[in-house]
């Protein structure tokens, strides 16, 4: 049996890849009808991804867990699903103020990839390796490999290494993983079966966005869990936009109930940062001590007492 009629066999049994009963004539549907069957089909998404929960929280945890000890988050994949780990990798400094190293996204074929897709480079196994030895995935990192199918050869080969320099692993998954398929090297599997997509094996439709929330919960919940907010408020921001500048005096004027003046004028004094900002004014001490008093607290604001 060749190559080509195995993948065709290995394709037909994944729910992503069947023909969906809800689009079927969808070629003779009006642009209104089009846009409704899709998002119908979308409205499903949030259910199964709520079905996870449990495991998205315990992977959030283990984020939160590297990152505190100098580790790293990895996210790993191929075509949309690699598009997707890197998206999120370079949202988190800006809304974070972490540091770039500290959350990456890799893609197979490389950065060319985001933009223009490469034939072949998803089955390429020593690839992925390659990939994560030149960024010195150690144990102290988590790596979570994101894909539609359960078999994209680049993903798995990339968190087996992973596995066997006793780095953790996450998958994220949009199909049910076969029982009889070896899953030891993975730590936390996240299973998202979306079904059959509006597009047969268009997988960048309710994959892509079951995919992309769990992606935002993940990050998000792990920069929640290390103090990178106040409340729902972003206080580690990192003002690289004229909107973030704003953003970030506008944060000190509604929580400090202070004027526009005061709010330019304080993060000027705390060198643009909103948390040092805040703390400057919460606390009425130097820079330096806002500084001190946040790094004794772990970064949460919250947990900084009132000085007697």
């Amino acid at each position: 049996m060749n190559d080509f009629k195995k993948l065709v066999q290995t394709l037909d049994v994944l729910t992503t890849e069947q023909v969906n009963q809800n689009s079927l004539e969808l070629d003779k549907k009006s642009a209104s009808e089009i846009v409704t069957i899709i998002n119908n089909e979308d409205k499903l998404v949030a259910d199964v991804v709520h079905s996870q929960l449990d495991i998205i929280a315990e992977t959030s945890e283990k984020v939160a867990e590297s990152l505190k000890n100098n580790g790293r988050l990895f996210y790993i994949g191929a075509g949309t699903s690699g598009r997707l780990g890197v998206l999120d990798a370079s949202e988190c400094p800006p809304t974070f103020g972490s540091d770039p190293s500290q959350v990456v996204g890799l893609i197979s074929g490389g950065y060319e990839t985001l933009v223009l897709s490469k034939e072949g480079v998803e089955d390429d196994k020593e690839a992925a390796v390659v990939d994560l030895k030149n960024n010195a995935l150690s144990s102290k990192d988590i790596l979570i490999g994101i894909a539609a199918s359960r078999r994209t050869p680049y993903t798995l080969s990339g968190l087996e290494y992973a596995h066997s320099i006793n780095c953790a692993t996450g998958f994220i998954c949009c199909n049910k993983w076969d029982s009889n398929d070896d899953r030891t090297f993975i730590d936390f599997m996240i299973e998202l079966p979306v079904g059959p997509e509006v597009i047969t094996g268009s997988t960048r439709m309710k994959s892509g966005t079951a995919q992309k929330m769990t992606l935002n919960m993940i990050s998000t919940t792990a920069m929640v869990l290390l103090g990178k907010t106040y409340g729902n408020r972003m206080v580690d921001l990192q003002a690289t936009s004229k909107k973030l500048s704003a953003r970030s005096r506008k944060t000190l004027m509604e929580l400090l109930h202070i004027t526009y003046e005061d709010a330019d004028s304080l993060l000027v004094s705390a060198s643009g940062s909103v948390k040092v900002g805040l703390v400057m004014n919460m606390h009425n001490c130097s820079r330096e001590k806002a500084k001190m008093l946040i790094d004794n607290a772990g970064g949460f604001i919250s947990q900084i007492k009132k000085e007697v």
